[in-house]
């Protein structure tokens, strides 16, 4: 049984992305076959897996260096003028696949104005494949709009990175109404899978105050993994690498790989 999970925060800098990165990276690392949505213009989440989003090569021939066709990104998909197999990203890592995006996402509002059932094209697209992945990781913009609901209209789960930082908390009630609304509107199947805290500091006090003053305030769970500030986890995306290929020895690995475990350990239960 294959698990979609949406990571979402509307809130900004909050480790979404590298989540959404490094993550995926570990659970492929554990033997799950995984597929990473990106829904976020910014094209992030792929150019963290490597992907130049700027300059998309087409990655279904990578032993012909005469092919210098474009691929299609995750817009070509969602309006209509590519298939899966043609937008796909197949094995960026072993076990991990990508349905890329860069900043022509953004016009997806205009393009799909007139789209029947526009917010769902995503689930459709998704439905068909689903059941070719153990997790399908959709990394989700930082504000809410069509992007926002398609992600969430197609996720089984909601994975909320917090940071320990001072505003914590600011837009998290937002976030949470938006799920409400999502869950009795559009997709009545939708729970928060859990909080995740990152980008923790050890050395200050107000890392732990963050984290027990959510821990007071949700009644949610909360992974038992901390995310940790650190130099490597920082650098990796510059690299086009995931923390685990990286650095493995580094504090950021062993953390996501950690997680990996608890979000696999939930999944089996």
């Amino acid at each position: 049984m294959s698990e979609v999970m949406a990571i979402a925060n509307q809130k900004g800098g909050v480790g979404k992305t590298t989540t959404t990165i490094n993550l995926s990276a570990a659970l492929a690392e554990k033997g799950k076959k995984v597929l990473v949505v990106d829904m976020d213009p910014q094209g992030n989440a792929s150019s963290g897996l490597g992907i130049d989003k700027e300059d998309l090569k087409n990655l279904s021939n990578p032993t012909d260096d005469n092919d210098t066709s474009k691929a299609n990104t995750i817009y070509q998909l969602l309006i209509g003028e590519c298939t899966f197999d043609e937008c796909v990203q197949r094995d960026v890592y072993d076990n991990l696949d990508l349905l890329p995006a860069n900043i022509d996402l953004s016009a997806i509002e205009i393009e799909s104005l007139e789209m029947d059932n526009r917010d769902y094209i995503l689930a459709d697209i998704i439905d068909e494949v689903r059941d070719d992945y153990d997790f399908v990781l959709i990394d989700c913009p930082p504000s809410l709009n069509s992007l926002t609901l398609n992600s969430m209209t197609t996720a089984d789960s909601v994975l909320v990175p917090i940071q320990c930082e001072y505003y914590a908390l600011e837009g998290l009630d937002q976030l949470m109404h938006t799920i409400a609304l999502v869950r009795d509107r559009l997709n009545d199947k939708i729970y928060i899978n859990g909080v995740v805290f990152t980008m923790y500091d050890g050395r200050t006090n107000l890392s732990m105050s963050v984290i027990d003053a959510v821990r007071n305030s949700m009644n949610q769970k909360i992974y038992d993994t901390i995310i940790p500030r650190g130099i490597r986890l920082a650098e990796a995306p510059s690299h086009g690498m995931p923390i685990t290929k990286y650095d493995r020895r580094s504090i950021g690995a062993k953390a996501y790989l950690a997680l990996a475990d608890e979000i696999i350990e939930g999944s089996e239960s």
